[in-house]
């Protein structure tokens, strides 16, 4: 089993280029692990992590409903947004600068198999994340992603996730709101869910975040949880 991950930070970078790279890396763990089934092999697969902040898109999950997007294709334009229809599970959410997204690309038979312990994991590593900064990340019963206050009136969400899996293989990821213009999501129904707010670390502490920062405590907690041996640049 290798518990060592491959970590990049794409910087700044296209949704669909990058949605691209993942499915590349996705489909060469896959390709291993169907060639060491069929010649009897045992090469190690790679795991992977990318961080990445996406130019202005939102992104319609498989079983979303493209009616949780409020702008036509003009008004889009006028955004300077994108939109497009992807692999995840999930509805639509928006991704945009300022927002820290992470794409963990892993072969899960490498750590555990199962799509709900890596869910939650997930959302621990930003919950403890977060919690760094004196915020407390709760679940929402019934819906994936972190949330303040999920169980009052009060309820919003600050890191909306989504993944797909084949072969035990990850793609995909969260989406934490750190520094993003939350303006963005009232063009949206975020994650298809009425009624509840969005929110970011910087509008519920006042100030703005060191991104670099923030991302190095998201992957502290994630190596923990996930018994990573270390990551490698």
């Amino acid at each position: 089993m290798n518990k060592k991950i491959l970590l990049k930070d794409l910087s700044v970078k296209d949704y669909k280029e990058t949605w691209e790279f993942q499915t590349e890396l996705l489909q060469s763990i896959v390709d291993t692990k169907i060639s060491n089934r069929k010649n009897n092999t045992d090469h190690k697969t790679d795991n992977h992590f990318l961080f990445v902040e996406h130019p202005h898109v939102y992104t319609l999950g498989k079983s979303g409903d493209v009616s949780n997007l409020l702008l036509n294709e003009k008004q889009l334009e006028e955004k300077g947004a994108t939109f497009y229809k992807i692999n995840r599970g999930g509805d639509i959410t928006y991704h945009g600068p300022g927002q820290i997204v992470g794409y963990p690309i892993l072969d899960l038979e490498n750590f555990f198999t199962d799509i709900h312990k890596y869910l939650r994991f997930l959302e621990e590593a930003i919950i403890l994340t977060i919690a760094e900064y004196g915020l407390k990340g709760e679940r929402s019963k019934g819906e994936t992603g972190v949330w303040l206050d999920p169980e009052t009136p009060f309820a919003r969400k600050i890191c909306a996730m989504g993944i797909r899996s084949s072969r035990w293989v990850t793609m995909h990821g969260f989406a934490l709101n750190t520094n993003v213009n939350l303006g963005y999501f009232d063009h949206i129904i975020p994650c298809g869910i009425k009624g509840k707010a969005v929110t970011s670390m910087q509008a519920e502490l006042g100030y703005e975040l060191d991104l670099e920062e923030v991302k190095a405590k998201i992957l502290k907690h994630f190596k923990a949880l996930f018994e990573v041996n270390e990551f490698i640049n």
